[in-house]
């Protein structure tokens, strides 16, 4: 099974800290670069559950609602890499079911590593700190 709970974690933590954030830092920059990561999970998780289709792009629902887009889109991508990674290990092993196997992780690996590379980033530390 694979874990999925760094992902999770990753994203519950940023999305909090987005909706403590003042509207100052929300427009400093610290929600188009949430919009931003909401629109690229979000778009993760609609090609995992639907390869081959034009993903539809998040809506900008205004700088409060970053936080929660952020963790919508998290959760949808949790849910979709749980998917994949179970259909995966339903097909057994070998071949191209050995190569579907790794695909879930190596997308988990990614996701928690731009969620971490997003919290860390200038607008959201320079946001944090004010």
């Amino acid at each position: 099974m694979l874990d999925v709970m760094p992902l999770q974690t990753a994203v519950d933590a940023l999305a909090d800290r987005l909706r403590a954030l003042p509207q100052s830092a929300l427009r400093r920059g610290a929600a188009a670069e949430g919009l931003v990561l909401a629109r690229e999970l979000a778009t993760r998780a609609q090609l995992i559950e639907c390869p081959g289709t034009q993903p539809r792009e998040l809506p900008d629902a205004g700088m409060f609602a970053v936080g929660d887009q952020v963790a919508v889109a998290g959760h949808d991508l949790v849910e979709a890499l749980r998917a994949a990674a179970a259909e995966a290990v339903a097909d057994g092993p070998g071949g191209a079911e050995a190569d579907a196997k790794t695909a879930p992780a190596t997308h988990l690996a990614e996701a928690v590593q731009r969620v971490r590379d997003a919290a860390q980033s200038e607008a959201m530390t320079r946001s944090a700190r004010m």
